[in-house]
């Protein structure tokens, strides 16, 4: 998937800046799609030339005038091209895979270390999505917002992406459960 369907998909949400894209991917689409400022603004460039989308300038007191901008007709048809189109299959490139395949080879300890690390982020990405869900929700109940909201996609996403993250957590505690009775085995 190209970076720019994910832009289009954050402008769903209405005009921004490239500074609000980069809190964006962070805060609405980072679970499932991960971008750095730089690749962000460079996409812009990219997408404002090909016409799918606008921007406008906002002057500003005190700080430099900042570029909001928005999709065209010609963004939000791409938007509908890109969902029409069937899905290329997605891969996993995980370096802590890697490890995990090697332990055997490997320092084990360092590799449970890792695994424990992991098991921490998906603990704060957890926490972070369960406050994203909470703002979502504003009060209703997950049958509520999904009946009357004006746009599901963004729940629907945050819901598999904390199902990713749980399933990260319960993978780790049963690897490194594995590990440390092989550990015990050995000795």
């Amino acid at each position: 998937m190209a970076l720019r369907n994910a832009v289009m998909a954050a402008l769903l949400e209405g005009e921004a800046s490239g500074y609000d894209l980069a809190k964006a991917f962070d805060a609405s689409v980072a679970n499932f799609w991960m971008a750095t400022p730089q690749q962000i603004y460079r996409e812009l460039d990219r997408m404002e030339s090909a016409g799918l989308i606008t921007a406008r300038v906002v002057e500003q007191e005190k700080r430099p005038n900042k570029r909001l901008f928005s999709l065209t007709e010609a963004g939000l048809r791409a938007a509908h091209d890109f969902t029409a189109a069937p899905p290329r299959p997605g891969a996993i490139r995980d370096e802590l895979m890697v490890k995990v395949q090697m332990v055997d080879a490997g320092d084990t300890a360092a590799v449970q270390t890792a695994i424990g690390e992991r098991m921490a982020w998906a603990e704060a990405k957890i926490a972070r999505y369960e406050r994203m869900r909470a703002r979502l929700l504003d009060g209703r109940t997950e049958q509520e917002h999904l009946a009357h909201a004006e746009r599901v996609g963004p729940y629907l996403t945050l819901m598999r992406g904390l199902a990713f993250e749980q399933e990260n957590l319960r993978w780790g505690e049963r690897a490194l459960d594995v590990l440390r009775q092989r550990s015990a085995s050995v000795t």
